[in-house]
């Protein structure tokens, strides 16, 4: 299995402190935001990783992670010239991806759960994590049926669907490169992800694997501040980055 890392965008959230920075820069109490995310795949057994990157920040990532030998891992690096949604990644990554399954994270996704047997036990279709939040509205959400089986995801519904948001962390077999290739551009004119994920709903090949411990998608203000916290007083012993 592959592991890749999206941690391109503009950051226009965390104005002033991304005018001179990638946001997945940014330190966590003492250590840089992407080792998170790397920590997470790491964990769960995965060398090889591509790190998608924006243009303007290519050279400090490079700076900064090297080509992970250091941590008995392998890096790529592309280029995403734009933010044009989450499923452009599998696109960019195909080469690197090859024929195997893959794993994606968000360069912004912290979480306290150690998933590594979740992403281990992968069998095939798609597996999402999905996390109970008090403001669903602000994520891609995923309903359950009467046997806790996914029935239904919406991408920030304006009704009240369901209070499980899904979190970025994906799993997807290698059919996810031609279902990112055959995506069209939503209203706001950006690919979805929750159209990857409908696909395979509708193939019935999703499995959601519930988040326990705290997660944060550490873009705002607030979940930045929170991080700190998480990161000294739970994380920081548990990191192999």
């Amino acid at each position: 299995m592959k592991g890749i890392i999206l941690s391109g965008g503009l950051g226009t959230r965390l104005l002033p402190l991304t005018k001179i920075t990638s946001k997945q820069l940014l330190p966590i109490y003492n250590r840089p935001m992407i080792y998170y995310p790397l920590n997470t795949l790491a964990k769960a057994g995965i060398k090889e990783i591509l790190i998608i990157v924006s243009p303007d920040r290519a050279g400090d990532y490079l700076n900064l992670l090297g080509s992970g030998k250091q941590w008995g891992l392998k890096f790529t690096y592309e280029i995403q010239d734009k933010p044009a949604g989450l499923p452009q990644a599998f696109v960019i990554g195909e080469n690197f991806i090859g024929k195997e399954d893959v794993v994606m994270i968000l360069g912004d996704n912290i979480f306290e759960d150690d998933l590594s047997e979740e992403i281990k036990s992968f069998k095939g279709g798609a597996k999402l994590f999905a996390k109970k939040v008090p403001d669903p509205e602000r994520f891609g959400v995923v309903k359950f049926d009467a046997n806790f089986k996914a029935e239904k995801i919406v991408e920030k519904p304006k009704e009240f669907l369901s209070d499980y948001a899904l979190t970025g962390l994906y799993v997807y077999d290698n059919r996810v490169i031609e279902v990112a290739k055959n995506c069209k551009p939503s209203a706001r004119g950006e690919f979805e992800i929750t159209d990857l994920h409908n696909w395979y709903l509708e193939h019935n090949e999703v499995e959601i694997a519930v988040v326990e411990g705290e997660w944060l998608d550490a873009g705002t203000f607030e979940s930045l501040y929170k991080a700190q916290t998480l990161a000294k007083e739970k994380l920081d012993s548990k990191m192999v980055i």
